[in-house]
């Protein structure tokens, strides 16, 4: 069986595009897949947050990936930070990848293009 690993960060209110682009494909997969469905509790603290807001919000993103379908007797759900190795092979491959790479990311992109300043080397990671 394939396997499928993806997350979604917890940085706020989560909504119908969070369901459009990712729950619902995380859900159809779960039967074809072995999926690994992830909450991004690394990737979230590329930019400022209230640890308590945070922690509510990890909370929020497990009941709605409950609540769209995901059953936890087919796919894994997990904190990024449970896997100690994720940070591990993100440095490895930052080591082995361009920054022209880098910039081109849609994450990096959609800030940069919204004038925000001080974005952090987070972003691409």
């Amino acid at each position: 069986m394939k396997r499928m690993l993806s997350g979604i960060k917890p940085t706020g209110q989560l909504h119908l595009g969070n369901y459009i682009g990712a729950l619902r494909h995380f859900v159809e997969s779960q039967n074809e897949y072995e999926m690994f469905a992830f909450i991004a509790n690394l990737h979230c603290i590329t930019v400022p947050q209230d640890p308590k807001e945070l922690q509510k919000n990890l909370k929020d993103c497990v009941a709605l990936y409950l609540a769209c379908g995901l059953d936890p007797n087919k796919a894994t759900i997990f904190l990024q930070t449970d896997v100690k190795e994720h940070a591990q092979l993100g440095f490895i491959m930052c080591c082995h990848t361009y920054m022209g790479e880098l910039n081109r990311m849609t994450q990096f992109k959609d800030k940069q293009a919204k004038g925000e300043k001080n974005l952090s080397g987070g972003l691409y990671t």
